[in-house]
């Protein structure tokens, strides 16, 4: 719900400006005005719409754009300048001349802006993407680490220290419109990847906020009783097991999609679809970063039977399961802590336990989200069930059972496909995403598939260099079934730029050079 103690987003700033420039179709895109930034202080603006707006020859279009800064793509990291790539060089060059041009400086505060202001420079994504986004930041670090940029590593991880520090939990994004949800937690993956380049201290240094990110998403974990089997992002399964799903509880239209969930609300309400209820599914699947895919449809096919509040994630409980291994570390190296330290092996050992009994399937040999409502696994194989294999928490049979599997039916021309079902979500068949071929390559040669986790990757890197020669851009997604050259489906257009993709690039490209 709507915290009083929080910045206002632009839908409570604006009101009923917010809702008309939203329902007007000013922008074609919705995310677009969310970002805008007023002229004048909200209050003055809103008071001269409402003077305005009755006015015969009142144009709501021009009011925007009069007072109103609007926002360009960042493509190229500046909306006022079009920058054009080189495709004779190569990709990797391309991509280290990129990262200046995604990258914007500490932040000033604006009066109005829905960004939050950071106090450190970081990478953006890309495109419409003009702001820090959590997990895409872990795998754009790890092709700052090729680069030498361990500044933007340290600034970019200081930033999300410090909106632990001013929210106890680090947002979807720095803007107020995402106040509401996080992501998957890679906090501690990239506080571990600070420590392989500037030792243990790292540990020390972040324990305060690893703690925090911790104590947010267990949050409601006393509360639970067996009549009560969840609260917040923390699931009561049997008798003693819990374990996370993702979760926002407002019950609203996101702000930066506004027009398009009215539109779903208007075309799901003959099926006597719940408003309040769709809207927490939809953004309990924007937390998971998964936004949108048939690993959260009851049907596996349509968005009006999205039920991802429901769902416990087998890749989320992976991260924790880290998260909480990470913290034994941290706690065991600060000399200061020792005497107070916490004894993180049951917790540990409970988990890896309980990933185990959920979400393995012995009968299809491959690791699947649960359902908390139906009370069982659900039967939408996504890559989600390889999260296991990254952390090590397979067996050596269940990793040989997966590799079989993802060899047989998810390995395609361009790479790693994200599901097996075509559902025109942009996370599902035929699309792929660079954070999940890491994810994959990192996991099949932890259990020494190596022929095959090198050849999805090079079949990934090959296709990443066809698009940039063709076209000069990194791309958010690709079509890695028929190595297309443009792939689509979601609520916006593919983007460019773009940090995660660059990321994943290099850190690949630096194995398969050797």
């Amino acid at each position: 719900m709507v915290d009083p103690l929080l910045p206002k987003s632009p839908d409570q700033l604006f009101g009923i400006l917010f809702k008309d420039v939203q329902l007007g179709h000013v922008f074609a895109d919705s995310k677009t005005f969310v970002d805008c930034v007023p002229k004048l202080a909200p209050a003055n603006v809103v008071a001269l719409y409402e003077t305005e707006k009755v006015k015969p020859d009142f144009d709501l279009n021009a009011f925007v754009h009069a007072y109103f800064v609007v926002p360009g793509e960042v493509a190229d990291g500046s909306s006022s300048v079009d920058y054009v790539s080189d495709t004779s060089i190569s990709t990797a060059d391309h991509i280290d001349r990129l990262w200046d041009r995604l990258t914007r400086q500490a932040d000033v505060a604006v009066e109005g802006s829905s960004r939050i202001p950071l106090p450190h420079p970081y990478v953006v994504p890309g495109g419409r993407f003009r702001e820090i986004f959590y997990w895409d930041s872990y795998f754009t670090m790890l092709g700052l680490r090729v680069s030498g940029r361990v500044d933007l590593i340290r600034s970019m991880i200081d930033n999300f220290a410090y909106l632990i520090d001013t929210f106890g939990f680090i947002p979807n994004g720095n803007r107020t419109y995402f106040l509401s949800r996080s992501q998957p937690p890679y906090f501690a993956l990239m506080v571990q990847l600070l420590t392989k380049i500037d030792g243990p201290d790292t540990l020390t240094k972040y324990l305060p906020q690893l703690r925090r990110e911790y104590d947010f998403w267990m949050t409601g974990r006393s509360e639970l009783t067996d009549a009560k089997s969840t609260e917040k992002r923390v699931v009561k399964i049997g008798n003693n097991t819990v374990l996370n799903r993702y979760w926002d509880d407002t019950p609203t239209p996101r702000p930066e999609a506004y027009r398009q969930e009215i539109d779903l609300k208007e075309e799901t309400k003959a099926l006597g679809v719940v408003p309040e209820e769709l809207y927490i599914h939809i953004r309990a699947a924007c937390e998971s970063g998964w936004d949108f895919s048939s690993r959260w449809f009851t049907d596996q096919q349509t968005m009006a039977t999205i039920k991802s509040a429901d769902i416990v994630s087998v890749d989320l409980n992976c991260l924790l399961y880290h998260l909480e291994t990470t913290l034994q570390a941290a706690t065991n190296q600060s000399d200061a802590q020792k005497l107070v330290s916490d004894n993180y092996d049951s917790l540990i050992q409970g988990r890896k336990q309980a990933i185990q009994q959920t979400f393995w399937n012995e009968e299809t040999g491959f690791f699947y989200d649960y359902d908390a409502v139906s009370g069982r696994k659900t039967d939408v194989l996504t890559l989600a069930g390889v999260f296991p294999l990254f952390f090590k928490l397979a067996t050596t049979e269940q990793a040989t059972r997966v590799h079989d599997r993802l060899r047989a039916d998810f390995l395609q021309a361009g790479g790693w496909v994200t599901t097996l079902n075509q559902t025109g979500q942009q996370w599902d068949w035929p699309n792929g995403w660079a954070p999940l071929q890491w994810i994959v390559y990192r996991g099949l040669m932890n259990y020494g598939f190596i022929e095959t986790a090198c050849e999805g990757r090079n079949r990934w890197l090959d296709l990443n260099d066809k698009v940039f020669k063709a076209t000069g851009k990194m791309m958010e997604k690709y079509d890695v079934v028929d190595a297309a050259l443009t792939t689509g489906g979601g609520e916006y257009p593919n983007q460019d730029g773009f940090g995660w993709t660059n990321g994943i690039y290099l850190a690949m490209d630096k194995e398969r050079i050797g």
